[in-house]
């Protein structure tokens, strides 16, 4: 028969023991701390957002339309059912991810780009950033009637200016027509309509990222660059992975509000050339078809789209907000 003998923790375990007791205290004084705070705008929040959000649900429940308010029947969940077996819902949802996804991308590179000038310069800086800042600050309508205008085929200077880039290529191998029809093709279409949307939130993206490199230490940097690395390894290895928790805060915000983009593409195609997103194919069965069940619907589902891209998007970058502290 033998006996167990348990040694007592040296000190260096009960120093580490203490310390990780520490750090979670600290954790959860600053997560209690954080609820009192943000407890006021949340309750208003909830106030605010549920009441919209609940009275869609019922509303997408029944057969009801504007012009008919007393002739609400309940359906139950078959405008869903309606909304899902229907190749217009498909195709906004693809219409919106593709604008999504490509927007986001070269926002992200753009972005990205604006941020390493603006944080390098010394000088003139609020002045940059007051520049960099005009195309946001401008009304997305105001800014998607300016784009209509330069896309215009017979008034619109961005086909004459292609047209003459054009002419200087060689042997004629590219020959661009100045009265080219951007918004009678689908593809040209969602073009111009991209290009409104990147020139119009590029500089969100832009600040979002330079709050995230203001985080990055000048001596990680300095350090790679004695090492030798290049800039492109300093990029990948050193200042991407330090600014993980701001590029995920940045291109989750902008993926939300590209994936419910509606101002742009109803500016400037209404929908046509099979260009409708979720958001303009919610407003067609609302307001243009007079169906608030089927409209409300449509909504909700653009809500649960919206967690799903949420839930991606916390999931793929696994970011620990608490080690980014520093807990």
């Amino acid at each position: 028969m033998t006996a167990t003998v348990e040694t007592a923790p040296t000190a260096p375990a009960r120093h580490v023991r203490r310390k990780k007791t520490a750090l979670s205290d600290r954790a959860r004084q600053d997560r209690n701390l954080g609820w009192k705070l943000s407890a006021p705008a949340f309750l208003v929040m909830v106030i605010v957002v549920a009441y919209p959000i609940g009275y869609s649900i019922y509303l997408s429940l029944f057969n009801y339309r504007i012009t008919d308010p007393h002739g609400r029947s309940f359906l139950g969940l078959r405008n869903y059912g309606t909304i899902l077996s229907d190749t217009l819902w498909w195709h906004a949802v693809w219409v919106s991810t593709l604008v999504m996804l490509i927007t986001v991308a070269v926002e992200f590179v753009l972005g990205m780009a604006l941020a390493m000038v603006m944080n390098k310069i010394v000088i003139p800086r609020r002045t940059l950033r007051t520049i960099v800042l005009i195309p946001y600050s401008i009304i997305t309508v105001v800014s998607a009637y300016g784009w209509q205008y330069a896309f215009a085929p017979n008034t619109g200077y961005l086909s004459r200016w292609i047209h003459e880039v054009s002419s200087w290529v060689p042997f004629g191998w590219w020959n661009f027509n100045a009265d080219y029809d951007w918004f009678g093709h689908h593809w040209s279409a969602l073009i111009a309509i991209m290009v409104s949307e990147i020139w119009k939130t590029t500089p969100f993206m832009s600040l979002l990222l330079l709050a995230g490199l203001a985080q990055v230490p000048d001596e990680m940097q300095e350090a790679a660059q004695v090492d030798g690395a290049t800039f492109w390894e300093r990029l990948r290895k050193v200042i991407l992975p330090a600014m993980k928790a701001a590029i995920m805060v940045a291109l989750l915000f902008r993926a939300l509000d590209a994936f419910r983009i509606f101002d742009n593409i109803f500016i400037m195609t209404q929908g046509s050339q099979d260009t409708t997103s979720v958001g303009v194919l919610a407003y067609n069965q609302t307001i243009t078809r007079s169906q608030v069940g089927l409209g409300s619907a449509i909504s909700i589902l653009l809500f649960v789209c919206v967690i799903v891209i949420t839930t991606v998007f916390i999931k793929v970058f696994r970011t620990d907000l608490s080690r980014v502290r520093g807990d």
